[in-house]
């Protein structure tokens, strides 16, 4: 029986060390892809004298110079937002949780629009900081409508709660936008999600709370394993339900909430990655979380190719390619979730 186990821990771990390689080979893909294609395709050669000869200097190698930060941008937005999702779906129990879904996206866009009518806010960090305060506000909201009643928090209520919370924020939305055009002129471009303006301030800004979410995201994966067990089992193991809960909800709500601020509300990323993950590995967090880091910046560069390849020589911003991939795996998901 012993042997037998031992077995099974071996070829698990040879599974994930071939599934980390597998993902790490195909980020390094698409991220050269990402370098080389756009208005203006370069080759290999320009993007090695990019990084690696910075006395060469013609078109091609600018080109590539200007697209590097708009890639590692994309990889660390599809990173935040694969963790999210990971820790909402642990958090709720729900397999279509999602920050999108959850109108956590809405309430971070709200509180954006709102700084930026009202109190002239332009900042890119000032944008990052009221977002995550408009995330943690509308995912408490969500949460607690989702939990009224005897059956507690469901998927379907809990997606209900966050479908109506959207609308309702939305609707808020354009009641500050329409009589003021000029916001509603710089919201336009931003609220379809899109990685076309990353740069390296941009990264320099959002890279701390990638780092704060990502380690409070690792540091409690054990313990959300155990609360996937139920809320008993958990207690009997000595985790302290309702603070890694709060804690976990915070790391999601900072992660989400900084992609959100500075390349709009991006969908369905959050929901693709865990669940690509948990389809290869099973449904332990411990190799969930990196796993879906991997996976989530991956699914985000590939999108951004694909909208710059389809309307080429200009793009289709990704917020839209992810929503045309997610929402069908989104139903089919919600049809063969358990109620």
């Amino acid at each position: 029986m012993k042997d037998r186990s031992i077995d099974k821990k071996r070829i698990f771990v040879r599974r994930y060390r071939n599934v980390i390689i597998l993902f790490l080979f195909v980020l390094i893909l698409v991220s050269v892809l990402s370098v080389m294609f756009g208005s203006r395709q370069v080759s290999l050669d320009n993007i090695v004298d990019a990084l690696f000869h910075p006395e060469v200097s013609d078109y091609a190698v600018n080109v590539v110079r200007k697209r590097v930060p708009r890639t590692v941008f994309g990889i660390l937005c599809g990173a935040s937002l694969g963790i999210s999702g990971a820790l909402m779906q642990a958090i709720t129990r729900n397999p279509i949780a999602d920050p999108s879904i959850l109108g956590v996206n809405t309430g971070a866009a709200l509180l954006v629009v709102i700084g930026i009518t009202f109190f002239n806010i332009t900042a890119p960090g000032h944008y990052i900081l009221i977002a995550i305060v408009g995330s943690f506000v509308t995912a408490v909201f969500v949460y607690g409508i989702g939990s009224l009643g005897s059956s507690g928090a469901t998927p379907v209520k809990l997606a209900l709660a966050g479908a109506a919370a959207s609308a309702v924020l939305s609707s808020i939305i354009s009641a500050i936008l329409i009589p003021r055009s000029f916001v509603s002129n710089m919201y336009r471009y931003w609220q379809v999600g899109s990685i076309g303006a990353g740069t390296y301030e941009s990264i320099r800004i959002l890279v701390p709370f990638v780092l704060v979410g990502t380690v409070l995201a690792v540091i409690l994966a054990s313990a959300l394993n155990a609360m996937a067990l139920g809320e008993e089992s958990a207690v009997g193991l000595g985790v302290r339900t309702g603070l890694v809960r709060v804690v976990s909800a915070f790391a999601g709500v900072i992660l989400c909430g900084a992609v959100t601020a500075v390349a709009g509300p991006i969908g369905f990323v959050g929901l693709l990655a865990p669940h690509l993950i948990k389809l290869l590995i099973g449904p332990d967090l411990r190799f969930v979380i990196p796993l879906s880091a991997l996976a989530g910046s991956i699914i985000l560069l590939a999108a951004d190719i694909v909208g710059r390849l389809l309307m080429y020589p200009g793009e289709l911003e990704v917020g839209i390619v992810t929503a045309f991939v997610g929402a069908p795996i989104l139903i089919l998901t919600a049809m063969r979730s358990k109620v």
